[in-house]
């Protein structure tokens, strides 16, 4: 009896992943990042899961169920969420349960991160990795749980029926890309599509990429051209304009002429018109 009691007074060990953090990443994001105090550097805050329970308003036993369920997955009892307003068109009164509630700080929240890290998130089938878009742009990720039986706490056998929910990491990091780095190194199993900070990455390659194509299609066409110019060289000679000299010399050997032509169609139409600029009247004896 008195061994027990002492063992029950004697402090829990520190979680794993606390002291990994503090050893390991913590002076790695301090050398990545460039942060001028340790103060500074992001860490966990809070770890809040939430599951929805609609179909409690009309079972007590499945608010019941649910509530046990996610009690043993966090280690902390849950607070039921009621409905604020009535809704009729989902047949909701005011103070109905409609949700669970658990937020989880200092070592339960580095112990249940660890679990979901190691144990339950290698249990989801055809698991591909988690998107690392689902940060909210202040340092925050969500992530979505559709069955709660990949959590080992959880006995198959005994569950009414299967159940999601939502977890959400709080962090002190500013940035998305800190909380990424600060999850990353926490072992999150994030994809390799999309992350933080690949991003602008990716575009300066695509904009790279697409002047590299507009330059080679350039020196394509010009050496295309370059080729027709060498196989048809008359066809892209430029004209020479004529000198004012040689226009008026042509004019009058009757080759070129233009101003010579206009002044003797003016006197062909002044000699058919007459003074008077009518048409001269000819008689019928000169007509016979």
């Amino acid at each position: 009896m008195e061994a027990a009691t002492e063992r029950q007074k004697q402090a829990a060990p520190p979680p794993r992943l606390r002291d990994t953090y503090e050893q390991e990443l913590k002076p790695a994001l301090i050398k990545r990042f460039g942060y001028s105090t340790p103060m500074a550097v992001p860490t966990l805050q809070k770890i809040t899961l939430n599951m929805g329970v609609g179909e409690a308003k009309q079972n007590t036993q499945m608010l019941e169920a649910a509530t046990e369920q996610l009690a043993t997955i966090a280690g902390q009892a849950p607070s039921v969420r009621r409905a604020k307003k009535s809704v009729a068109s989902f047949k909701v009164r005011e103070g109905m349960p409609v949700g669970l509630a658990v937020t989880l700080r200092r070592a339960r929240m580095w112990e249940f991160l660890d679990r979901l890290n190691s144990i339950a998130i290698p249990r989801i089938r055809d698991f591909r990795g988690l998107s690392p878009r689902s940060f909210d742009g202040r340092g925050n990720y969500s992530m979505g749980v559709r069955e709660q039986i990949i959590f080992p706490e959880i006995d198959y056998d005994s569950i009414d029926e299967v159940r999601g929910l939502d977890v959400t990491i709080t962090t002190t990091a500013k940035t998305d890309e800190e909380a990424f780095a600060l999850l990353d190194g926490l072992g999150m199993p994030f994809s390799q599509e999309g992350r933080p900070g690949q991003a602008d990455v990716e575009e300066e390659e695509e904009e790279e990429r697409r002047k590299e194509e507009a330059r080679q299609r350039a020196e394509a066409e010009a050496a295309a051209l370059e080729q027709l110019k060498e196989e048809n060289p008359e066809a892209y000679e430029k004209p020479v304009k004529p000198e004012e000299g040689e226009e008026g010399e042509e004019g009058a050997d009757g080759k070129g002429g233009g101003e010579a032509d206009a002044r003797a169609r003016d006197s062909a139409t002044r000699d058919t018109q007459g003074e008077g600029g009518k048409p001269q009247e000819t008689s019928s004896k000169e007509e016979e």
